[in-house]
């Protein structure tokens, strides 16, 4: 499977409401920005997206610009990704056009995010 492949998987992996850490590389120095929110290393990563899949229902994920570029053992990507789920506490249905970023490196033939940004972006 490739870098893009990778991306794409992810996305299904979130539409499934299955576990998302294991995309990450299980190293210190791992990063990702979500909406509202800093995870650095990789147990803080998989603990908020095992949070996030626990507090969340009835994901939507639609890639509409998704562009990645391999270059040996390490890929970026960037993608713009209309996105919706539902907070199963309060039952409201929260929704928002967002822009994805990162890094992906190759490990013994696995692709594995280093560094993911999502982001909102904001009208001047």
């Amino acid at each position: 499977m490739g870098a893009e492949d990778t991306v794409i998987d992810y996305y299904e992996s979130l539409r499934r409401a299955e576990p998302l850490h294991p995309y990450f590389a299980e190293r210190d120095d791992v990063v990702k920005f979500g909406i509202s929110e800093r995870l650095a290393g990789y147990d803080a990563i998989a603990d908020g997206l095992r949070e996030q899949t626990r507090t969340t229902e009835d994901w939507t994920v639609e890639s509409t610009a998704l562009r990645v570029v391999e270059r040996g053992d390490v890929a970026r990507f960037s993608d713009d990704v209309a996105m919706a789920w539902t907070d199963l506490a309060s039952g409201e249905r929260r929704a928002f056009e967002t822009r994805w970023s990162g890094t992906l490196e190759r490990f013994d033939e696995e692709w594995s995010f280093t560094g993911m940004h999502v982001s909102v972006p904001r009208e001047l």
